[in-house]
C-alpha cells in the first residue's frame, strides 16, 4: 500500500530541491520515462543492465524505463551541441531490486548537472557544494573518491595493453578486478577451461558448427591474444603493492593527497591525476567545504554506475547502513565522448533522494 503521507512530504522534498538547482542556475529540463534500450544499456553497466525493466515495441524496437536520469540528460545535451550549460530535473527512476525487498523499485531522483565548465576541479566543486547545501542539517555523512587516478594507476602498469584493458573493463567489478590481478601478477593459476583452449593446436580450424555470435576469425583471434597473454612476463609484485594502497587509502583529503604524493614517486602515472585531485580539493575549500574533515576512499564509487570515471561522491546516513546512499555523483567526462562521436566534453553532476530526504526530515 502506497504511504500517501510519506508521497506527499516526498513531492515536497522534490519541489525544495529543484527549487534550490533552480536558484543555482540549473535549467529545469525533462526526460521520457521510455529510454532506447538498444544504446543506452550498455552506458549504463552491468549492474544496472541487469535490474532494468527492458520491453519490446513493434515500431520502436528495445525500450527500458528510465532506470536514472544522467544518461538522457547527457544524450539531448550532447544532441543539442550546447555550451556550457547546468540542468536539474525531477522524476521517478525505475530498477529492479534483486536482493533487497525493502528497497522500492521505483523511486524518485532529484538532480544538477554541469556540462562545459570551464574549470573542471571547479565544477566538480560547485556540485558537491551545492548538494551538501540542500541536504544541510540532516547529519549525514560525505565520501569522496576519484575514480580516474586508479584508471592512471592501471594504465601506468609494465604490462600489456590487452591486460590494461581487461583492468581497466572490470575497475567496476571489485572481485574480478582482484581476480585478474592476481592472476596477471601470476599469483593464481590459468584457468583449466582457458588452458584446455590453448591447447588447441589450430584455433582456426576448431571442430563442429559455428555456435554463437562470434564468427571463426573473431574466436582465432581471441584464442591468439590469450596466447599472447598466456606468454607476457608478470606484473611486479612491487606494482601491485601500489595499486593495492592505492585501493586501501581511507582518509581525509589532506592525509589521502600526502599518501598519493608518495604513491606518485614510484608510479608517475598517476601524478596529473593527484594534481586535479589538489586542485578539486582546493575548489572545494574555496566553496566553504571543510576539506580536512572530508574523508576520501580509494575503492570509493566502484560499485555504482561505470560512467563515472573521475571524482565520485556519495552522502550517507552515518547509522543506518540499511539504506542506499541519500545522495550521490561524480564525473562522466568518457560518457559525453560515447553520446557525442569523436567529441568530448566536461561533465559532472549528482542527484538527490526526496524519499529519503522526506523520512530523514519526518524522524528528526
Amino acid at each position: 500500500m502506497i504511504d500517501n503521507t510519506a508521497r506527499a512530504a516526498a513531492r515536497d522534498e522534490t519541489r525544495r530541491l529543484t527549487a534550490h538547482f533552480t536558484a543555482a542556475g540549473a535549467t529545469p529540463v525533462e526526460t521520457a520515462i521510455l529510454q532506447p534500450a538498444d544504446t543506452l544499456l550498455d552506458l549504463y553497466g552491468e549492474d544496472i543492465r541487469a535490474r532494468a525493466y527492458v520491453t519490446a515495441d513493434p515500431l520502436r524496437g528495445e525500450l527500458m524505463l528510465r532506470p536514472d536520469f544522467t544518461v538522457p540528460v547527457a544524450q539531448m545535451h550532447m544532441a543539442t551541441g550546447a555550451g556550457e550549460a547546468r540542468y536539474t530535473y525531477a522524476g521517478e527512476v525505475f530498477r529492479r531490486q534483486e536482493t533487497d525487498e525493502a528497497r522500492p523499485n521505483e523511486f524518485l531522483q532529484v538532480g544538477f548537472e554541469i556540462f562545459d565548465a570551464p574549470a573542471p576541479a571547479a565544477a566538480d566543486a560547485e556540485v558537491f557544494a551545492t548538494i551538501a547545501a540542500a541536504l544541510a542539517g540532516l547529519g549525514l555523512r560525505a565520501a569522496t573518491g576519484d575514480i580516474g587516478i586508479l584508471v592512471a594507476a592501471v594504465q601506468g602498469l609494465r604490462t600489456t595493453d590487452l591486460r590494461k584493458a581487461a583492468l581497466i573493463r572490470h575497475i567496476w567489478r571489485p572481485r574480478r578486478f582482484r581476480a585478474l590481478l592476481d592472476r596477471f601478477g601470476g599469483r593464481l593459476p590459468v584457468p583449466p577451461h582457458r588452458q584446455a583452449l590453448l591447447a588447441a593446436a589450430n584455433p582456426q580450424a576448431l571442430a563442429g558448427p559455428d555456435i554463437g555470435l562470434r564468427s571463426r576469425a573473431e574466436v582465432a583471434e581471441r584464442i591468439a591474444n590469450l596466447r599472447a597473454d598466456a606468454t607476457a612476463p608478470p606484473v611486479s609484485a612491487e606494482e601491485i603493492a601500489l595499486i593495492d594502497a592505492l585501493l586501501s587509502l581511507r582518509e581525509t583529503l589532506p592525509h589521502v593527497l600526502s599518501e598519493l604524493h608518495d604513491i606518485a614517486v614510484d608510479l608517475a602515472a598517476i601524478r596529473p591525476a593527484v594534481r586535479r585531485l589538489a586542485d578539486r580539493a582546493e575548489a572545494l575549500a574555496t566553496r566553504g567545504i571543510d576539506t580536512d574533515r572530508l574523508e576520501f576512499e580509494g575503492s570509493f564509487g566502484r560499485t555504482t554506475l561505470e560512467y563515472y570515471d573521475g571524482f565520485v561522491f556519495g552522502f550517507h546516513v552515518a547509522d543506518r547502513p540499511d539504506l542506499p546512499p541519500v545522495a550521490s555523483g561524480g564525473r562522466y567526462d568518457a560518457l559525453t565522448r560515447a553520446l557525442g562521436p569523436g567529441r568530448a566534453v566536461p561533465a559532472v553532476g549528482g542527484i538527490i533522494r526526496p524519499e529519503l530526504v522526506a523520512l530523514l526530515h519526518g524522524a528528526a
